[in-house]
């Protein structure tokens, strides 16, 4: 990336400590079949309201799988910049590749590459309340590598499975039917998969990966390889912290529309990514969401006896507005669930 732009620094009291703390107690849960059930959702509500974060193994994922979107991900990103960008997103399509994306107003350092999971998929065609005009969102796959669409696309379908495997499991542990939260994602979801590029950074004092957020959607699937730099904000003293690579295990973090659903009985974590000087860095994470005719608000089963605290917001418009955002600096807040927050 040369000499660093301006637009990648970000403002002194959200620039990365250097000084790593690595993080001791986000819980590994283990999904297999042997566990007995309600320990398993015994340790997804701890880990779900005392983390927000917690890591998943033997979650049925082949290991093929992964291994071959991981390669075919790093001939992608090997490929020259023209190349890349002949599948380049815009704000017409915010699916494809791109390199300027911007957290919190300030321009991430990596470069992305984005997929929708339900073909097709339909989103508002602008964020306005009153517009019911939609759009179909499509794919734009290279020619190089010839592989990548079909290593995506069965990846997805692995990646559907467990995450619906783990709505469950947090629809048990909030005390809900097992499938109570599946209608929300049947049909045309807006769910997407994302292939990250961490190139190494001249002055990772300065800049990060990705600035600090929080997730909008229900679940976020992470894979990361070895290198680490994905960090929490760990609730107890909001201390920021490594989440360690495990091998073959997925991360997983808890949503915004969690958040929402469950009345803030769990909460989504702000958490944000470092890079480093020497070497390269990628991910993938698997953006579980809903479809964009979903009205999000607090379950009617979670607010007995206590007042929802989230006004009711739609997730099509909540989500084209996200998405628009990503493409230039914004002279204003990007619109977050606290938005939708009932004074007290």
């Amino acid at each position: 990336m040369g000499e660093v732009d301006p637009t990648f620094i970000q403002e002194i009291e959200h620039r990365p400590n250097l000084v790593i703390i690595e993080a001791e107690g986000i819980p590994i849960i283990d999904l297999s079949s042997s566990i007995n059930a309600s320990e398993l959702v015994s340790q997804i509500a701890d880990a779900s309201k005392n983390w927000g974060f917690f890591q998943v193994i033997n979650h049925g994922v082949p290991p093929e799988s992964r291994r071959k979107i991981e390669d075919a991900a790093r001939k992608f990103f090997a490929l020259p910049l023209e190349e890349k960008r002949k599948v380049r997103r815009d704000e017409v399509n915010p699916f494809g590749y791109y390199d300027t994306e911007h957290t919190k107003n300030v321009r991430d350092w990596k470069e992305v590459f984005d997929f929708t999971v339900s073909t097709p998929t339909f989103i508002p065609a602008s964020p306005e309340p009153d517009d019911e005009e939609l759009k179909e969102l499509i794919n734009q796959w290279p020619q190089y590598p010839p592989e990548l669409r079909e290593v995506c696309e069965e990846y997805a379908r692995e990646m559907e499975k467990l995450a619906f495997k783990l709505l469950g499991l947090i629809s048990l542990s909030l005390g809900l039917a097992e499938n109570r939260l599946n209608l929300f994602f049947e049909g045309s979801s807006t769910t997407f998969i994302r292939l990250n590029h961490y190139p190494p950074c001249p002055v990772p004092h300065l800049a990060l990966g990705v600035g600090r957020h929080k997730d909008a959607g229900a679940l976020t699937i992470l894979a990361q390889d070895d290198v680490g730099g994905l960090e929490v904000k760990r609730k107890t003293d909001g201390e920021w912290i490594r989440v360690k690579p495990t091998p073959d295990a997925y991360i997983i973090n808890v949503g915004d529309l969690i958040q929402v659903w469950s009345n803030d009985t769990y909460e989504s974590v702000e958490h944000r990514v470092m890079v480093n000087r020497e070497r390269e860095r990628f991910s993938i994470p698997f953006f579980f969401n809903p479809g964009h005719h979903v009205w999000v608000q607090p379950l009617e089963e979670l607010t007995k006896g206590e007042k929802p605290k989230y006004k009711e917001y739609n997730w099509g418009n909540f989500f084209t507005m996200r998405k628009g955002s990503n493409f230039k600096k914004l002279n204003v807040e990007n619109i977050q669930i606290s938005h939708f927050k009932v004074s007290e």
